[in-house]
């Protein structure tokens, strides 16, 4: 089914007909709609435009209005203050729209016309290291949006960028060639993920204790490192058990985050290293990066260390070692050429902002950016502790991801078990449900804040029913599910012909602009603007439902239908939004 048209749209479009009608010398004039808390929208445009024409405005807006034929579409104009129009639907078109929309699996959501190929950089965990509350964003503001972008009509390709590769593998290579037994598993069945961390947790101490201390043990663990770069069969064979290892872990991690993190997707920066050599040489031939006292670098205009010198972009360092550069300009070189992307997408953190300004510079200069291929950088702020810095254990440690996923999940699920008797849930849905409530909880935190800001992590209001929490949408949307269960022999049927009560008006106005809220998160790589509009839907349905009646006092035959019409679109709305943040809707809670 096609999509639907927005509200705005028509009244945009009505406007701009009215516009050209009574002004012809005007051309295109945009009419600067939006929504006011006057009417159900305002439009603006008027008034630069008499500037342009030199005219009054009050006086052009008054013959816009006239210039509008009749319609089944707008209910009232009215010209107000200098030459704003103030302007009211009629019910029946609100109806009507919101109709179209239910008919659609989609809700009526356009696809993207302009639609590319998004290859997106997040959840980079790295091999033979714990994941710690610093790696939570990455992977969940990712994978939203992944949703986000795929719902639109985007190609996107998944990247995990995992730390896989660098002089720390030759200290743990080397500890397990000397103690072969210490990734042994104890049993032949499958290992958890928590086995497989505290085998590489305790391998990581006791290698990295041997290398601090023993000047021997150090000695062959950096010539380990040269033997895994040149290739070395047996060095990286062992090199592969760490990371095969490691993905256990992570898989598990991502597991508890219901995310859907995929084997192909996981290309660490080893899967760059045939390129390196290459990227370096097609830089320097192209004078794009110089040789300066031996390292091959890049210099910026607008780039100063402290000391006010121009700080470079190392690509190759002065002993031959690659940089980080060089394995981010390489990614960006298969990115482009094998993976055909029109967007790549990094979701990184913000302390490396500097970092990624330089690579993407140096990538233009070297014409594998340009019009047609953009970068992005979706930088997001630290996760802090209550007390405002940033999240750390009462020792001082990072906190580890897996136990703060665990006490979300345990704190949501005593919230979902004092409620279960009014619902008469079972114990495996309390369960099930507690699990939903809690990744939900810590998703939703995160996604609701402007990626860029810093956020408290509490979860105390994460997993409070009140306020602005995952919590609170996901109970609206049991709550819903639950009417249709005692809505009787009476269906859920849209009645244009009836007049709309306030708050019905404004629950259906607002989920007439799903679609333009996911068009937006798309094109700004802002799901926290999706958040904000299904808290908003919520917070409308709560007022809809406190002030018309759905199943008692029992409402006449077509208000009723006409109001299960509006619960179920509203649930839906709820559902699919819901669905693009990574967050589930228990149909009961």
């Amino acid at each position: 089914m096609a999509s639907v048209p927005s509200l705005a749209s028509t009244v945009q479009q009505r406007l701009a007909d009215g516009l050209s009608a009574a002004l012809p010398e005007a051309g295109a004039a945009d009419p600067l709609l939006r929504r006011s808390d006057r009417a159900d929208f305002q439009a603006n445009g008027i008034l630069a435009l008499a500037k342009r024409l030199k005219g009054n405005p009050r006086e052009l807006a008054t013959q816009v209005v006239a210039a509008i034929p009749e319609n089944d579409v707008l209910r009232e104009i009215e010209v107000s203050g200098p030459g704003f129009l103030n302007i009211t639907l009629t019910d029946a078109a609100i109806v009507r729209t919101l109709a179209a929309r239910a008919a659609d699996a989609r809700l009526g959501v356009p696809f993207n016309e302009s639609a590319g190929t998004t290859v997106i950089d997040y959840a980079q965990p790295n091999v033979a290291k714990e994941m710690h509350v610093g790696h939570l964003r990455s992977a969940v503001i990712g994978a939203a949006m992944v949703e986000i972008l795929e719902f639109t009509g985007e190609t996107v390709v998944r990247r995990h960028h995992i730390g896989d590769w660098g002089t720390q593998f030759g200290m743990l290579i080397q500890f397990l060639i000397e103690h072969p037994h210490e990734l042994d598993h104890s049993s032949e069945t499958e290992v958890s993920g928590e086995e497989a961390m505290s085998s590489l947790n305790r391998l990581y101490k006791a290698s990295r204790a041997l290398f601090d201390s023993d000047e021997e043990f150090k000695t062959r663990a950096r010539a380990r490192v040269v033997d895994l770069q040149a290739g070395d069969e047996r060095t990286l064979a062992l090199w592969q058990r760490f990371v095969d290892e490691s993905k256990i872990y992570f898989y598990s991690v991502f597991d508890k985050l219901d995310m859907d993190v995929r084997d192909a997707d996981v290309v660490g920066e080893s899967g760059y290293n045939d390129m390196l050599a290459e990227t370096c040489r097609i830089l320097e031939e192209s004078g794009v990066a110089v040789r300066s006292e031996g390292a091959l670098c890049v210099f910026f205009d607008d780039v100063k260390g402290p000391d006010g010198n121009p700080t470079p972009l190392i690509v190759q360092k002065s002993d031959g070692g690659f940089g980080y550069a060089a394995t981010d300009l390489s990614a960006i070189r298969d990115r482009v050429g094998s993976l055909k992307a029109t967007t790549l997408l990094y979701v990184v953190d913000a302390r490396q902002s500097l970092h990624f300004k330089m690579v993407f510079e140096t990538a233009r200069r070297a014409g594998w950016l340009n019009d047609d291929v953009r970068a992005v950088q979706l930088a997001f702020g630290t996760v802090l502790g209550k007390d405002g810095k940033p999240f750390k254990t009462r020792e001082g440690e990072t906190v580890r991801l897996v136990d703060l996923l665990d006490e979300a999940v345990d704190r949501a699920t005593t919230v979902v078990r004092e409620k279960a008797g009014k619902v008469g849930l079972t114990e495996s849905e309390i369960v099930e449900n507690g699990q939903y409530v809690g990744i939900g909880a810590v998703k939703y935190a995160d996604l609701s804040t402007s990626a860029a800001r810093d956020y408290k992590f509490d979860l105390d209001q994460m997993v409070s029913l009140n306020g602005d929490t995952s919590v609170y949408l996901q109970y609206a949307y049991a709550r819903i599910r639950s009417i249709f269960g005692k809505a009787g022999d009476r269906t859920a049927r849209a009645h244009p012909e009836l007049e709309l009560a306030p708050a019905e008006r404004a629950l259906g106005l607002h989920l007439d602009q799903f679609g333009e809220v996911i068009s937006e998160a798309a094109a700004e790589h802002a799901p926290h603007k999706l958040a904000a509009y299904l808290y908003q839907l919520a917070s409308l349905y709560t007022t809809f439902y406190d002030q018309c009646p759905v199943i008692k006092p029992e409402p006449a035959r077509e208000v009723a239908e006409n109001r299960l019409f509006l619960c179920d679109l509203t649930a839906r709305t709820l559902h699919q939004g819901m669905a693009l943040l990574g967050i589930r809707t228990p149909e009961r809670l």
